[in-house]
């Protein structure tokens, strides 16, 4: 979503050769769009996930004790966040390299922006267990804690998009709200807060959609 990128965020892209990334593809795509005018033959590419080694960021950090400017490429718009990269960034801190932060959009900001529940107080809570029982038993601890005060956002992998809303549904009370975000800022964009009472009449066709959701006091 270039549309979105700063004139900073563009100028400061020119002058790193060293990314962390999660996918070859869309970096190189996104650095495209971002008016990158160096060749990629001479750039370094780490791939950087949850299956990343500790040994190999301790390796891959090298470079950046030598000087050389390294930046992460999220596939998620804001690094670190709901994202691999927090590794990289807090072994940054403990040899006393400069961290700067550029972001694109972040969908669980926005998805708060435009809930309408609080945005005072407010928690991200990442995926949800993948087990059943657990997964359920996190909902409802979740819920207890939105109708205190506190807006609770979390979110699955796509294809288990319309069973969590299922799940969410089937197990908390009548009146607690919850605000679906689906593919915030695409053409096919859907964001509504309801009642869970009033969510039991409406499909929200979830399935493998990119789907943010916030539970909040009524």
């Amino acid at each position: 979503m270039t549309e979105f990128v700063t004139p900073r965020l563009k100028e400061v892209v020119q002058q790193i050769d060293y990314y962390f990334i999660e996918e070859i593809k869309s970096a190189r795509r996104l650095l495209r769009s971002l008016e990158y005018n160096k060749p990629f033959e001479e750039d370094t590419f780490f791939m950087l996930n949850e299956h990343t080694r500790d040994t190999e960021l301790s390796e891959a950090i090298l470079p950046l004790l030598q000087g050389k400017n390294a930046g992460i490429i999220s596939e998620a718009g804001v690094p670190c966040v709901a994202d691999p990269g927090s590794a990289i960034v807090k072994l940054a801190h403990q040899f006393q390299i400069k961290v700067v932060p550029l972001s694109g959009p972040s969908s669980i900001l926005l998805a708060l922006m435009a809930s309408g529940l609080n945005g005072q107080n407010f928690a991200f809570s990442g995926y949800l267990p993948r087990e059943r029982p657990e997964k359920i038993k996190k909902i409802k601890h979740l819920e207890q804690l939105a109708v205190s005060g506190q807006t609770q956002l979390f979110m699955d992998a796509p294809y288990r998009n319309q069973q969590v809303f299922q799940d969410v549904v089937a197990n908390c009370r009548e009146n607690t709200l919850l605000c679906i975000a689906k593919n915030i800022q695409c053409e096919t964009e859907k964001i509504l807060t309801q009642t869970i009472g009033e969510w039991r009449n409406i499909d929200p066709h979830l399935h493998k959609e990119v789907t943010m959701f916030a539970l909040g006091k009524p």
